[in-house]
């Protein structure tokens, strides 16, 4: 729900390499090499979202702050989208089956130490660690996939991948509200990490069997320290924003962002060296030439920056707020998953023809949800389960038309040559984007809620910090719309 298919597989795209011929497989086994890396890509989106309903509980439990409830989502999403351009060239240098094995026991391991948290710091640093195993495994989902089937095969096997996505875009908050009430064996709400245990090493146990080996002919060198740099940046960046709450805003606040941006600095003047030895950077300078590119660079971080922070903050106000339990919020959320399913076949079918009129279309009909569940919240009063979910099912519209299709909209303006760098880098930037709008606007809504002088926050209180979000929220989609008119009209499939 936080992001389309593309934002995370497609990064490996971004390798820009020919293949290697692949060995296909047959029957059964390509059958069941699908099932193996459909329940990779599904965990990792899982967990994307099932954290966003157990938050409050979670916080309860550890007695974590509202930045460390932030940074608890934020890490995972930052260390995914710096390990992707990353995980899908080691992909293709060293095989894909083994960096996917590799990423799937990391997953597995990390997912248990997320787990057995005995604090908030130990929470969110196994959570940057999760996010980078996964950044390592999800990359080479495509790549296996393609590696699996005959050519006349795959459409099915993308169109199976696509249904799980779905799948797990609904399932995240309901398996996440039932595992917390549930509350099996007194874990509460660490059995959302457990889970992922039995089904890893059920998957590990398969996949050693049957998946195909694939691996890219091309030898380019991994830049190891770009990535660092950018990671390293963003994170600066994003560190005083989060810890506002806290801290306020001092000049160490100020030396921190100051710090990011000579870090970025830095990064771009050693991502131009690079290309100018005639090697493979993260993120080549040169696409910022590129006016559809750098444009959709803004667009992607706009749109997405929008999406992770609205699910935390709503499940916030609805646990903490209105007294609804992690199930009853996950039942709240689930129009928003189903309405995106509906309109994202749509989106994709049409991509070619209208692809920025969809896009715009989708920014403005979330922005549109979002201004009406304002209106719902603005009182104070607790709204009932049909008035919420209208307004949630009318966003999953809207996110199910853009979404899916903004990648390869960006990229229909992008020459040939450029596409698999730009489209890698935009599917980063998405999982950046998401880290941002969680910082930025999870801190506008944390410090919003006042209380009273007397006692703890009631229900206006997060009304009130919850509608702050929602106006400026809507503001962000009216602002994406506008900066996807200079978009491209259509998208368009580049040759592989």
């Amino acid at each position: 729900m936080t992001d389309s298919p593309s934002t995370r597989e497609g990064a490996r795209e971004g390798a820009g390499t020919t293949e290697a011929s692949p060995t296909i497989i047959a029957g059964g086994g390509a059958t069941a090499a699908l099932l193996v890396v459909l329940f990779g890509s599904f965990m990792d989106l899982l967990d994307a979202t099932i954290v966003t309903v157990a938050a409050p509980a979670v916080a309860q439990d550890l007695g974590a702050g509202d930045a460390q409830i932030q940074w608890t989502i934020t890490a995972y999403t930052l260390a995914l989208g710096a390990g992707l351009i990353t995980g899908g060239r080691l992909g293709d240098q060293y095989g894909r089956k083994r960096l996917f094995m590799i990423g799937l026991a990391g997953f597995m391991v990390t997912s248990a130490l997320c787990a057995l948290a005995a604090d908030p710091a130990m929470l969110i640093g196994m959570r940057a660690a999760q996010g980078l195993t996964a950044g390592i495994m999800i990359p080479q989902v495509f790549g296996i996939i393609r590696a699996s089937f005959t050519p006349g095969e795959r459409a099915k096997a993308f169109g199976a991948y696509g249904a799980v996505q779905g799948l797990a875009s609904v399932a995240g908050p309901l398996l996440g509200g039932l595992l917390v009430d549930a509350d099996l064996f007194g874990l509460g709400w660490r059995t959302i990490f457990w889970i992922n245990v039995p089904v890893s090493i059920l998957a590990l146990i398969i996949g050693t069997k049957v998946l195909p080996e694939s691996r890219s002919a091309s030898t380019a060198r991994l830049d190891l320290p770009g990535a660092l740099l950018a990671a390293t940046g963003i994170l600066l960046l994003l560190l005083p924003i989060i810890q506002t709450e806290a801290w306020g805003w001092t000049w160490g606040s100020y030396a921190l962002l100051a710090a990011g941006i000579i870090v970025l600095a830095i990064f771009l003047a050693h991502e131009r060296r690079l290309t100018g030895r005639g090697h493979e950077p993260v993120f080549d300078p040169a696409l910022l030439r590129i006016r559809a590119f750098a444009v959709g660079l803004g667009a992607c971080v706009l749109f997405f920056g929008g999406i992770g922070s609205y699910f935390l903050t709503l499940s916030v106000y609805l646990q903490n707020g209105t007294g609804r339990t992690a199930w009853e919020t996950g039942l709240v959320i689930v129009p928003y998953a189903l309405g995106s399913i509906v309109t994202s076949g749509l989106g994709v079918a049409l991509a070619a023809k209208a692809g920025r009129a969809l896009l715009i279309a989708g920014s403005l009909t979330i922005a549109a949800s979002q201004l009406v569940l304002w209106f719902i919240v603005k009182d104070g009063d607790d709204p009932g389960y049909w008035l919420l979910a209208l307004p949630l099912f009318i966003g999953g519209l809207g996110l199910g038309l853009a979404a899916p299709i903004l990648v390869n909209v960006v990229l229909a303006g992008v020459p040939g040559r450029n596409a698999g760098a730009a489209g890698g880098v935009l599917s980063t930037v998405n999982q950046i984007g998401g880290a941002a709008g969680i910082a930025v606007l999870g801190t506008l809504f944390f410090t919003s809620i006042t209380g009273s002088a007397t006692g703890a926050p009631a229900l206006p209180d997060y009304g009130h910090a919850l509608g702050i979000v929602l106006i400026a929220s809507a503001a962000l989609y009216l602002i994406t719309a506008l900066v996807m008119l200079a978009l491209p009209k259509a998208a368009v499939e580049h040759a592989e």
